[in-house]
């Protein structure tokens, strides 16, 4: 029997982190259990409201955060908070897969818009590879705004 996996970020900040990979992911903020939100209200901000209501203090209220693929493919994304920093290389990372099936120039041109567009978000670029067939198609490898690295694939 297969088995579905929640992956989870140690982070200073998880809703700054949550919301960035939530914007390059393309998933979203889940509402709070109970709560039915209206099209186009702030998931975050009924978080917010819900918090409150519920009594937790205003310093543990960005102690977690989550994200979840919305046609429900994806596996879950969660964040926690630690006291710590990140002080060494990933032993595991995500590749975003922004390229799938293109190739050669029309595969890195996507793979750098695609950088760009992160950067924006607030990602670091760290190097391209550049395709080496059959070997390696090229990808970009990147850092999310708290150090992580990740690959555009």
């Amino acid at each position: 029997m297969s088995r579905t996996v929640q992956i989870t970020f140690d982070a200073r900040d998880p809703r700054g982190l949550s919301t960035f990979w939530r914007d390059a992911l393309g998933y979203v903020h889940p509402t709070p259990p109970g709560v039915t939100l209206a099209d186009g209200e702030d998931p975050l901000a009924a978080w917010d409201e819900f918090l409150e209501r519920a009594g937790v203090p205003e310093e543990r209220r960005n102690s977690a955060s989550a994200i979840e693929d919305p046609d429900g493919v994806g596996p879950r994304v969660f964040f926690q908070r630690v006291p710590e920093g990140k002080v060494a290389k990933n032993r595991v990372h995500l590749d975003v897969r922004a390229a799938p099936g293109l190739e050669g120039d029309e595969r890195m041109a996507v793979l750098e818009a695609e950088c760009e567009r992160l950067v924006a978000l607030g990602a670091l670029r760290v190097e391209r590879f550049e395709p080496a067939l059959p070997i390696g198609s090229g990808h970009i490898v990147m850092t999310d705004p708290e150090g992580n690295e990740f690959c555009l694939d």
